[in-house]
């Protein structure tokens, strides 16, 4: 080998020796690049699983909130519903209420009235007032009637019938002078003054004594009997001269002389 040659290679042997840790240091960088790589890579599927757990977990809650939500709306409308029951349930109880309140009303209406259809009461009459029976009460009132009417055979006989019916009635008085009246109607004159003298003789102090003895007088014209007529007059003058009646009697007894 020539010395040129031996040059050669030594230089190329150098040259080897010096690039070897060049080289060296090359593969290294290289393996430390991959390592970090991979690393890097492991942490980023690491923080993906991590995540898509953390997605999976979050979509768990929501599907559990949304089931909440949902069993809460269920439950919101139930109630809904039974207070809506309820209030109609209210609603008919009150109705039911009000109801038996209106037919309790009316049978108790219906009660007192039963009961005022037995129970005496208070009536005022003439200046009087006295206790009477219902029936009694409507007895006379519908005689009254019938004499208002102008009927006055029916009415006689209606009253008639009441005194047989009510002998001591506080409206005896009242019936007297009436039936007197109603017998005057009918023209029977003879029963009206026995009518009327009984209002004197029973009731002597009453309001209506001076009219039924001028009545008594009417009753006696009319039978044409003018001198029992002019001492009734007299009587009247003398037991009622303040009255009313009294002063048509004057009146009454001038015509008669």
């Amino acid at each position: 080998m020539t010395a040129l040659s031996l040059r050669r290679l030594g230089a190329a042997l150098l040259t080897c020796a010096l690039l070897a840790p060049a080289a060296h240091a090359g593969l290294f960088d290289d393996d430390e690049a991959r390592k970090a790589i991979l690393d890097l890579r492991q942490k980023i599927e690491q923080a993906n699983d991590q995540q898509r757990a953390g997605q999976a977990e979050l979509n768990e809650q929501l599907s559990q909130l949304k089931r909440s939500l949902l069993d809460l709306n269920a439950q919101i409308e139930t109630l809904r519903a039974d207070n809506a029951r309820l209030r109609g349930q209210d609603e008919q109880r009150a109705r039911e209420v009000a109801e038996l309140q209106r037919i309790l009303k009316d049978t108790q209406q219906g009660v007192d009235d039963r009961i005022r259809r037995f129970e005496p009461q208070k009536v005022s009459l003439d200046g009087r007032e006295f206790m009477v029976e219902p029936s009694e009460k409507r007895m006379y009132d519908e005689a009254m009637e019938v004499f208002r009417r102008g009927e006055f055979a029916a009415a006689a006989s209606a009253l008639e019938s009441f005194q047989r019916s009510y002998p001591s009635s506080g409206y005896s008085e009242s019936v007297l002078f009436w039936l007197g009246n109603a017998y005057y109607g009918k023209r029977a004159y003879k029963d009206a003054i026995t009518s009327f003298r009984a209002v004197v003789a029973s009731f002597p102090d009453s309001a209506r004594a001076p009219e039924a003895l001028l009545s008594v007088a009417s009753c006696q014209a009319e039978l044409k009997d003018a001198k029992g007529a002019r001492s009734t007059i007299g009587e009247l003058l003398k037991r009622y001269p303040n009255s009313e009646a009294a002063q048509a009697g004057r009146e009454r007894l001038a015509a008669l002389k």
